[in-house]
């Protein structure tokens, strides 16, 4: 008969005595456990102690989290965190320096854990801590210790950050602009400068005024990977609580450097979050106030490089309705005051920027567009402002400019990082392309947005190419002409009209079954290799893993955590927690899943949402996934459906399906080549008249 489903078997250690095995009875109050195990090794005060986990982050176990213990887990009998808490902080005020180094490195440990942390912050411990840091008299690992703790203590938000005070923030911010500085104090630093900015208006001020971007952009040059990350994320949060009228000059310091100390300092992997973050936190998303003088500079510049209106003529009416002519064959869409056409963003001033850096940097091209349109006939120009908005906005949306950072995103462009001004550069590749297109098109204004649909996919299908510079995009660019997307999408729709007939829907209908049971076993195949999950917390901390496998027969789901990341398979002897598939009774996704609902701030987050799923299991239990990518989420979830004896419905077995259903056909239509494949089977000959059949073989 099994165990009650309250119970569990665990193992208990005390140091200098045998474990104790016990059953943890969850129906039994926490503190008559703790007495009884007490009492097991002749311990009294049994209120001075509670248990711990002895693995992983040794997290104090508490009435609310007690459920989470599973049957085989080792404990251990460690002092309250009451207790703890005060040990430790009489040992940070001590006068020895060694005993005061080991305190606070077992307190950066220890402030991880949420029941400690209320504990230590109720008896004024990060107060303590603030005075320590704001004495100066801190430095190397103790201040590195020092740092940890402090932000791992804010970081449960128990305290609100708008209670540092000014001079701890100097202090931060000293560490942060000190040309030498310890590389664990500097990222530390970094980290707390970055939590202030998004968690306080107050603060975000009182840090931009102790910082400067020139100082943040100055750590990108160093070799460390961390600190590159950390600088960008400050950079980043300082950007995202910057007013609006102050974004422009926010963003004029950034253009002016950013993009060498990347190109120069940083190796592929790291240039891929950094990319993303540079191109998506920090380029111009402001739109345009048409009665501001900057931007009516900008549209006469236009005006004068493509139409030499250096002999402008006198009068004020005379001018400005040439002024009104010119705007027009520019292709601005109000001419009379064409400032209204940048007033919406996306893209809003950042398509301002790239018309005047083609202007400015490809003059002979910039003319020989608007040139080129204002000699074509009414119904055949093609408008250059309104393209250059459009594409621009185009744009925007392809490389997901504007939005926030992705850190699971693995899209990687190296021809970013091959000119100092790429962002202005692709687009002035693009503009040519889509003038290109228009021409291949003979199209007319009513054509717009069919040219736009054109040139967006000529543009998608070049970057999936993954071109290494904007010269070899430049090329991909040109072979995809107007005729060849023609000829591709004619291609694609080909292959899906031909298997149309009835008698080849009747074929796949009967391999289609097959084809499934192939896609499954792949899938259970997958499963039984096993992948690696990132554990969900904050990302300033060290990162953690977990891994998890199926077992190779079928029955059982084997996980358990891990210090890094496995370069291959890991041994089930590693993975010390197992679920049986016969206790899994659904798999939960996205928003229905536990982990989303629980935290906020993920339930926010598009793309890690799209990548969650859950194992809900006997009795009332659940394992919590995401996913480091879509095709390992569609991998899982498939296998974990064909455990349950579920169809397969993720976009990756469609994809597969319609992948493996056309080659299979193909290959059983071979012989048939060029021969018309009759709409209906031909009919049955009528019965012989006598059925005396003979064969002459002479």
């Amino acid at each position: 008969m099994p165990p009650p489903s309250d119970i569990v078997k665990v193992a208990i250690e005390w140091p200098g005595a045998n474990a104790q095995l016990i059953e943890f009875d969850q129906k039994k109050p926490l503190a008559s456990i703790i007495r009884e195990v007490c009492d097991g090794w002749s311990l009294s005060g049994s209120e001075q102690f509670a248990l711990r986990y002895a693995d992983g982050p040794q997290l104090y176990i508490t009435e609310q989290s007690r459920g989470e213990i599973k049957n085989g887990t080792i404990l251990r009998l460690a002092i309250s965190p009451m207790r703890a808490a005060r040990q430790l902080l009489e040992r940070i005020q001590s006068h020895g320096i060694d005993a005061r180094l080991e305190a606070l490195k077992e307190l950066a440990k220890l402030s991880a854990d949420p029941t400690f942390a209320a504990e230590f912050i109720n008896m004024e411990g990060l107060a303590t801590l603030a005075r320590l840091v704001e004495s100066g008299t801190h430095f190397g690992e103790m201040l590195a210790f020092t740092l940890t703790a402090f932000l791992e203590l804010m970081d449960h938000g128990i305290v609100s950050w708008d209670l540092i005070s000014v001079s701890f923030i100097k202090q931060i911010s000293g560490y942060v602009n000190q040309p030498m500085v310890d590389v664990s104090i500097l990222q530390r630093s970094l980290a707390i400068l970055e939590s202030m900015v998004l968690n306080s208006h107050s603060l975000y001020q009182r840090v931009a005024q102790e910082t400067t971007v020139a100082q943040l952009i100055a750590h990108l040059q160093v070799s460390n990977q961390e600190i590159q990350t950390y600088a960008i994320a400050l950079i980043n949060a300082l950007f995202l609580k910057t007013p609006e009228d102050r974004r422009q000059t926010f963003t004029d310091q950034l253009m002016c450097v950013i993009c060498v100390y990347v190109c120069v300092c940083l190796w592929q992997e790291m240039a891929s979050t950094l990319a993303q973050k540079h191109l998506r936190g920090i380029i111009l998303n402001v739109s345009v106030n048409p009665y501001i003088m900057t931007s009516d500079y900008i549209i006469f510049e236009l005006r004068r490089i493509a139409f030499d209106g250096d002999n402008d003529p006198s009068g004020t009416e005379k001018r400005k309705a040439i002024y009104t002519k010119d705007y027009k064959m520019l292709g601005f869409t109000n001419p009379v005051n064409p400032a209204m056409d940048f007033t919406q963003t996306p893209p809003g001033m950042l398509a301002l920027d790239n018309m005047l850096y083609l202007a400015k940097v490809h003059q002979d091209t910039y003319i020989r567009i608007v040139l080129e349109n204002c000699s074509r006939e009414d119904k055949h120009e093609c408008p250059f402002g309104r393209s250059a908005i459009e594409l621009t906005r185009m744009l925007c949306d392809i490389l997901q400019v504007g939005e926030l950072p992705n850190e699971g995103c693995n899209d990687f462009h190296p021809m970013f990082f091959t000119h100092e001004r790429a962002w202005e550069e692709f687009f002035c590749v693009c503009i040519q392309l889509l003038n290109k297109t228009w021409k291949e098109m003979r199209a007319t204004a009513e054509d717009f947005n069919k040219v736009m649909t054109v040139v967006r996919e000529q543009i998608t299908r070049a970057l999936a190419m993954k071109p290494p510079s904007l010269e070899q995009l430049r090329v991909k660019l040109r072979s995809l002409s107007y005729s060849e997307i023609l000829r591709l999408r004619q291609s694609e729709r080909m292959s899906q009209d031909d298997f149309q007939s009835p008698p080849i829907i009747e074929l796949r209908e009967r391999i289609q079954p097959e084809i499934l049971e192939l896609i499954k076993q792949q899938r259970l195949n997958r499963l039984c290799e096993g992948s690696c999950f990132r554990k969900l917390g904050n990302r300033r901390r060290q990162e953690k893993f977990w891994f998890c496998r199926l077992s190779l027969n079928h029955k059982v789901l084997h996980y358990g955590d891990l210090d890094e990341s496995p370069q291959g398979e890991v041994p089930f002897e590693l993975l010390t927690d197992k679920i049986p598939v016969s206790d899994i009774k659904a798999v939960l996704t996205g928003k229905d899943c536990p982990h989303m609902k629980e935290k906020s701030a993920l339930k926010q987050n598009k793309e890690v949402l799209e990548l969650a799923f859950s194992v809900l299991y006997d009795p009332d239990e659940v394992l919590n996934f995401v996913a480091p990518n879509k095709y390992e989420y569609c991998i899982w979830t498939d296998g974990l459906s064909a455990l349950l004896g579920k169809e397969l419905g993720s976009d990756l077995t469609r994809s597969d399906l319609d992948t493996l259903m056309s080659m299979e056909m193909k290959l059983r239509l071979l012989d048939l080549e060029n021969i018309t494949i009759p709409e209906a089977p031909p009919p049955v000959p009528k019965e012989p008249s006598t059925y005396n059949f003979t064969y002459n073989y002479g």
